[in-house]
This record gives structure tokens, C-alpha cells and sequence, in this order.
């Protein structure tokens, strides 16, 4: 009797085993996919930010298939109006106990974030594109904060637009000026982070470079990018500028189109998600957001992921790039592309350190400013 008893509980455990093992993709609810959710503080077709975070989920979404893993994106709306909502969502999303991660985005969610992930200490959360400095105090075990080194990507367009800037060779280009331009969405650290790549990398090949210098005031409001940087072509002597302002650096763009001028890309490929407008912009700088978080809710899925943590990406993560494509090859000479991958990849083995706004005070920020007026 003993003997049957033992067996049979053998059996049973066997049983339990196998019925809790989990297939990649699955929850602890046997046969359930992994469940992410995108809360957006903006909405989808910037054709920048949030649409590769977006594009990396679906991208995870198409390989696995809906039966592995399935996402939702909610589109909060980005203006000052629908910023009472942006909390209430986020708890809202953690109440359901639906999804396994909750993604949210940018310095405007960590009130929100911090206040979801006190209250669900066993909810997971991916926060993106922003310092979470409540984890150097080793809080927070539930979230995991991913950043780009886009100061370091940044520092290639900088060079790239000061070698255009001077180069005769190229359309509608003045080489006597040397002028450049970059128009940011809000002056935040972040944003600061990028035109300090930006100005150290133009400095770097030219050293007498000017640097004309402005910001939307939200990420939002194309026809005043546009207006800004019709004013930096038209009046401030700018050949080439370089957008950093979601929906609104779309007007850039429009007005480097208006004006024969340049305008580097952003966070996506611009040039293929813009053809029409495509011969105005060399390359886009790309922080590969839709990358990281596709690598994030992989490796979380295949239970090889640590929460409470933070990472920057850079060159040599592939967290950053420039777009190297046909489009590119034609766009710009060959002894400018030479001369970037010359200094990404001394950028990679450290031959070149890139600074950084982040922690920079704003009498530092300032000085880095008027070094290029």
C-alpha cells in the first residue's frame, strides 16, 4: 500500500511540474500570453519616439505571435489638458492585474510611475528615455529603467552637419557661413543631452561652427517648429538643422522642404517615413526604443531579466545609430560618411568620450550654449 501511495504522489508531482512549466511567452497562467502595455504621454504618427517604442512591441508581437505575446497602447494625449489623466491611467492599468508590464515614458510620467509602483509593488514596470534616481537608492525592485546615450549619436549628426555646412560641393549649401541649427521640443535634460553630442561633434570637425539654438516649449506644436526653423534658415544663415521634438520637429522638416535647406531625422527613419520629403534629410539619428524594449520583455519572457535596475545604451549596446541606407549613401559625400564611421567607432573603443548634460548644472549648460553663438 505504501508502495502505491508513493507512486502515485510521484505521479502527482511529475504532473505539477509539468503543468507549471511555462513556454516563452507565457504567463504563470498556463496557456495566457505575455501581456505589455504601452502608456503613452502623447499619441501614435510622430513618426519618431513613440511610434518605434510601438514598432519594436508589434515587432515581438508578429514574431511570437498573439498566442505568446499581446500588447495595448494607450494614446494619453499629449497636451497640458490631458496631463490629470496620465496617473489615473497608469493605476487604472495596474488595478486590472491584466498585463505583466506596464511601459510608460519621459520625466512627465515619474510622479505618476512612482506613485503606481508604490502602491503595486508586484506590478512590473519599464520606464524609458528618463532617470529613475529612486533605484541608486535600491528601491523599486518592480522597475526597470532603459536610457540612450543619444549624446553619443548626437555627436555624429553634429559632425555630419558641420562637414555639410562647409562643403561646396553639396545643394543650397553656403560653405562661407557655417552655421547649424537644432530646435529641441522642451529644454529638459534629456533634450540638453542631445545638443550637447550635437555641439561637441560639430566643434570636433569644426571648431568655429555656430550653433543656432531653439525650443518649441512642447513636442506638440509642428507649425511653431516650423516657424522657428523657417527663421533659423531664413535669417539665421542655417544650411543644415537637426530636430528634436516629436510632432513638432516635424516642422523643420516642412520648412527645410520650403527653403531647399537640411534637416536631420530623429528616433525613426524620417527619410522612409517621409519620401516626399525625404531628399531634405540625410539620415535620422535612432534611439532604438522599440529595440530596447523588444530585448527588455524577451528576455523577461524567457525569465533571464532583473527589475530594479538601470541601462544606458549606446553605440556600442546598439542602443543608438544613424541610419546608413541607399537613401544615405546618396544623400551625403563619401569622405563625410568615411569620416563618421572613423569617429563612431572611436566613439565605441573610448578614443572619444562624448559629454553629457545629464547632472550638468544650468550655469554648465549654459556655458556650452554660448561656446557656439
Amino acid at each position: 500500500m505504501k508502495k502505491v501511495t508513493a507512486l502515485l504522489l510521484a505521479v502527482m508531482m511529475i504532473f505539477s511540474v509539468t503543468a507549471c512549466a511555462k513556454e516563452p511567452g507565457e504567463t504563470s497562467e498556463t496557456g495566457k500570453p505575455y501581456k505589455a502595455a504601452l502608456l503613452i504621454n502623447g499619441t501614435l504618427g510622430d513618426k519618431s519616439f513613440f511610434d518605434s517604442a510601438n514598432s519594436g512591441l508589434q515587432r515581438l508581437k508578429d514574431e511570437l505571435g498573439a498566442d505568446k505575446f499581446d500588447f495595448k497602447t494607450y494614446e494619453m494625449g499629449g497636451a497640458a489638458s490631458d496631463e490629470p489623466k496620465w496617473g489615473p491611467a497608469v493605476l487604472e492599468y495596474c488595478e486590472t492585474g491584466e498585463y505583466d508590464v506596464i511601459i510608460v515614458v519621459t520625466y512627465q510620467m515619474y510622479d505618476p510611475l512612482k506613485e503606481a509602483a508604490t502602491e503595486f509593488p508586484d506590478q512590473k514596470f519599464i520606464f524609458f528615455d528618463e532617470i529613475f534616481p529612486d533605484l541608486e537608492e535600491g528601491n523599486f525592485k518592480n522597475i526597470y529603467n532603459v536610457l540612450y546615450k543619444q549624446n553619443e549619436v548626437s555627436f555624429l549628426i553634429g559632425a555630419a552637419a558641420a562637414m555639410m555646412t562647409t562643403d561646396g560641393s553639396m545643394k543650397n549649401i553656403d560653405p562661407s557661413t557655417k552655421n547649424i541649427g537644432f530646435l529641441g521640443g522642451m529644454e529638459n535634460p534629456v533634450i540638453n543631452d542631445f545638443l550637447f553630442g550635437y555641439i561637441q561633434g560639430a566643434k570636433y570637425v569644426e571648431p568655429d561652427i555656430k550653433v543656432s539654438i531653439a525650443y518649441v516649449g512642447d513636442f506638440l506644436d509642428s507649425a511653431r517648429g516650423k516657424d522657428l526653423a523657417l527663421s533659423q534658415y531664413q535669417s539665421g544663415g542655417v544650411d543644415v538643422g537637426y530636430n528634436v521634438a516629436g510632432l513638432a520637429g516635424l516642422g523643420q522638416i516642412e520648412a527645410a522642404v520650403d527653403v531647399n535647406k537640411y534637416a536631420f531625422g530623429v528616433d525613426s527613419d524620417q527619410a522612409a517615413l517621409l519620401p516626399d520629403k525625404a531628399h531634405v534629410i540625410p539620415t535620422s539619428a535612432l534611439k532604438n526604443v522599440g529595440n530596447s524594449l523588444y530585448r527588455a520583455i524577451k528576455a523577461d519572457m524567457d525569465g533571464n531579466f532583473e527589475y530594479g535596475r538601470a541601462e544606458s545604451l549606446g553605440f556600442a549596446e546598439g542602443g543608438v545609430e544613424i541610419v546608413k541606407d541607399a537613401h544615405y549613401e546618396e544623400m551625403l559625400p563619401e569622405g563625410i560618411r568615411a569620416k563618421l564611421d572613423e569617429l563612431e567607432q572611436k566613439i565605441i573603443d573610448g578614443d572619444i568620450v562624448v559629454d553629457t548634460a545629464l547632472g550638468k548644472s544650468t550655469e554648465e549648460i549654459q556655458a556650452v550654449k554660448d561656446s557656439v553663438k
